[in-house]
């Protein structure tokens, strides 16, 4: 899996995540669940998961929707 998205905002991995599904892209969300234990109140970011062989595609999906300046730099 590969990392393309990490972020506290809640709602924009909720719209990141639809935009997956509607592209059927299958992607996990991370940390969802730590996150919910220390509060919610933004310390630990959720990150957005793609398969390996997903990621171009879903680069340019987003790049397309507007998203290309919360997308993780490839290292």
């Amino acid at each position: 899996m590969r990392e393309v998205v990490r972020t506290n905002d809640i709602v924009l991995i909720s719209a990141i995540a639809a935009l997956l599904e509607a592209a059927d892209i299958g992607h996990m969300v991370a940390d969802s669940h730590i996150s919910a234990l220390e509060g919610s109140i933004g310390v630990l970011p959720r990150r957005i998961l793609v398969l390996e062989e997903d990621e171009i595609r879903t680069r340019r999906l987003l790049t397309e929707a507007g998203f290309a300046d919360v997308l993780r730099r490839d290292d």
